[in-house]
């Protein structure tokens, strides 16, 4: 079981940056595979990118490669999103996903697909005008 919470979202002109954070209470990002999500109004919530449990995989969506990082600070139990080069098209809810990794013969891959993850956040806006 783990909760967690989004912020940083925002409103910004075209070609701004953002850092998104996902800060996760009970266990440790150590035990999940963790991934970013948005989802626009009247579309379906789509792949961001994702990392997978021990940190070493790391998948980017083609829509934001090369403009987006993500980064893990498992001490600090928090995931960041920094979003740079911001477009419209980049409007959407943000949503920070887990996934319970707890076989030790479990591949080490980043997930991509929404039906893979069993704990989501709240969501932040984050909006992008031109």
């Amino acid at each position: 079981q783990v909760q967690l919470v989004e912020s940083g979202g925002g409103l910004v002109q075209l070609g701004g940056s953002l850092r998104l954070s996902c800060t996760a209470s009970g266990r440790t990002f150590s035990s999940y595979a963790m991934g970013w999500f948005r989802q626009a109004p009247g579309k379906e919530r789509e792949f961001v990118v994702a990392v997978s449990k021990s940190g070493s995989s790391t998948y980017y969506a083609d829509s934001v490669k090369g403009r987006f990082t993500m980064s893990r600070d498992n001490a600090r139990n928090t995931l960041f999103l920094q979003m740079n080069s911001l477009k419209p098209e980049d409007t959407a809810v943000y949503y920070c996903a887990a996934k319970m990794i707890v076989f030790s013969a479990s591949r080490d891959i980043a997930y991509t697909a929404t039906k893979d993850y069993d704990y989501w956040g709240q969501g932040t806006q984050v909006t992008v005008s031109s």
